[in-house]
């Protein structure tokens, strides 16, 4: 709008009878006539500037969906194999001396009743057999099937990956859950759902990969039934100090090279969740880091990378599995140097009020 305005604001000054007037004001009205072609073709320059810009952000996404879709098309095969149906990290006593190979995946489903407990949801106050669940970011539907089974949940999952998809409906229908749990291929940021049809919203570990946080909240709201519950577990970089304006450049460059590997764009705090979900009527809303309950989860999969199934299993996968294995150890330092987070966040939309 300030160009066009400029614009327009150029052609009346342009259009004065300069023919008419003495000298030295027609020297005036040349020389202003010079800055405004100079200022419209500055505003043209300007939004050329910007279409490009726009048009470069809007390839930029559509090169990193299919990036995300491609790497979990690849590796979910391998994990499903070594890890089970939970792609995700597990809940860990802090203080264990060893956490056994078996335990890692029960860590994985302690992960998600120790979410829901957070949340307020327990076996004391159970979803309802009749509750509709969405995953965003389902993965093979490890959650949702769960859930499902658990509480009979209804469970709607999606996925930029089709092949999670596909393998997410095959185990649903294994398990006898193809009428309780369905998945498809969709963008969270821009889910193909009406309006509050949800009464339990459940990202688990998806949010680190949307390019727009402030659109992806919105639709994690927009979904959400009156009385819903939101879950939201991300990676999330630290919180920034007072006196900070941005993270050190040693913890953006740890940061970039993670991003790179495992198709992630730029990352975000919980403070900055926290004034998304802070900027619409919710009620409880609430966050904690659990770091250290995560801890032991990325040697372990370092570990299961290095055996002899591991090793042999990932170098069949692809170039983008493989770049991501390599990528793991930068995650290790990240949490110890404490710049990436592990953080749950939930809140709850408000009942609709009648009057």
């Amino acid at each position: 709008m300030a160009v066009s305005s400029f614009n327009c604001q150029a052609c009346r000054w342009s259009s004065s009878p300069s023919s008419t007037l003495a000298p030295r004001a027609r020297v005036s009205v040349a020389r202003a006539n010079t800055v405004a072609v100079s200022s419209k073709k500055r505003g043209f320059e300007l939004r050329a500037v910007a279409e490009a810009t726009a048009t470069g952000t809007a390839m930029e996404a559509v090169e990193l969906k299919k990036g995300i879709a491609e790497l979990y098309d690849e590796s979910s095969g391998l994990w499903e194999d070594l890890w089970g149906d939970h792609m995700h990290h597990g809940f860990y006593d802090p203080n264990a001396a060893d956490v056994s190979v078996l335990d890692h995946r029960a860590a994985q489903t302690r992960m998600i009743d120790e979410v829901l407990r957070f949340a307020g949801i327990s076996e004391k106050s159970p979803i309802r057999n009749d509750k509709r669940v969405v995953d965003v970011g389902c993965g093979i539907g490890g959650s949702s099937r769960y859930l499902s089974s658990k509480y009979g949940a209804n469970c709607k999952g999606i996925t930029l990956s089709p092949v999670q998809a596909q393998r997410a409906n095959a185990l649903a229908a294994a398990q006898g859950l193809a009428n309780k749990a369905s998945f498809q291929v969709a963008d969270a940021l821009a889910q193909p759902f009406p309006d509050g049809q949800f009464d339990l919203v459940w990202s688990m570990e998806s949010g680190e990969h949307m390019p727009d946080k402030a659109k992806f909240v919105d639709e994690l709201v927009r979904v959400a039934a009156p009385g819903a519950t939101i879950i939201l577990v991300t990676w999330c970089h630290r919180d920034l100090g007072a006196s900070e304006r941005s993270l050190q450049p040693d913890e953006k460059k740890l940061l970039d090279k993670i991003c790179s590997a495992f198709y992630l764009p730029a990352w975000c705090s919980t403070a900055d969740y926290l004034k998304l979900f802070e900027s619409y009527s919710l009620e409880d809303i609430k966050a904690e880091d659990w770091s250290p309950y995560v801890a032991p989860f990325w040697p372990a999969v370092i570990r299961s990378a290095l055996t002899f199934k591991g090793f042999f299993s990932l170098l069949r996968t692809g170039t983008k599995t493989i770049r991501g294995a390599l990528a793991m150890p930068l995650m290790i330092r990240g949490f110890k140097k404490d710049l990436i987070k592990y953080s749950v966040i939930t809140c709850r939309k408000p009942e609709e009020t009648t009057v």
